[in-house]
């Protein structure tokens, strides 16, 4: 049995989900980002030696963990990069509702390009 395709009520939702995704992650982003400049401005210390700044992510969680101000602020960073991605996942789920199979494929491509991207940026 084949499905229907999305009502417009159905993709308003959508819409709004992604909306609230974005505000959501900037805000959360921004908060943690804050946190670590507190700690930062507080202790007057970054949390590790000289001007070294945690770039992998286990590094970053570990010194969140440990309360580290620049690993804290940097936490914050990666999730502001990441809120878009999240963005286009949602988006490649709106466009299915909507049976728009390039525009699932093309967003596809997209995050993969994304992710490409990520996985660079973080090996280096």
């Amino acid at each position: 049995m084949e499905e229907k395709p999305a009502t417009a009520r159905e993709m308003a939702q959508v819409e709004t989900i992604i909306g609230r995704i974005l505000q959501v992650g900037v805000i959360f982003s921004a908060i943690v980002m804050l946190i670590g400049l507190a700690l930062f401005l507080i202790t007057g210390y970054s949390g590790y030696a000289g001007d070294f700044v945690p770039r992998q992510m286990g590094m970053i969680l570990a010194g969140t963990w440990q309360l580290k101000p620049y690993a804290i602020m940097m936490l914050g960073v990666y999730c502001l990069i990441l809120t878009p991605v999240l963005r286009v996942v949602v988006s490649i789920y709106a466009f299915y509702k909507e049976k728009d199979h390039l525009y699932v494929a093309i967003t596809t491509l997209v995050l993969i390009i994304l992710l490409i991207a990520l996985v660079i940026g973080v090996k280096g």
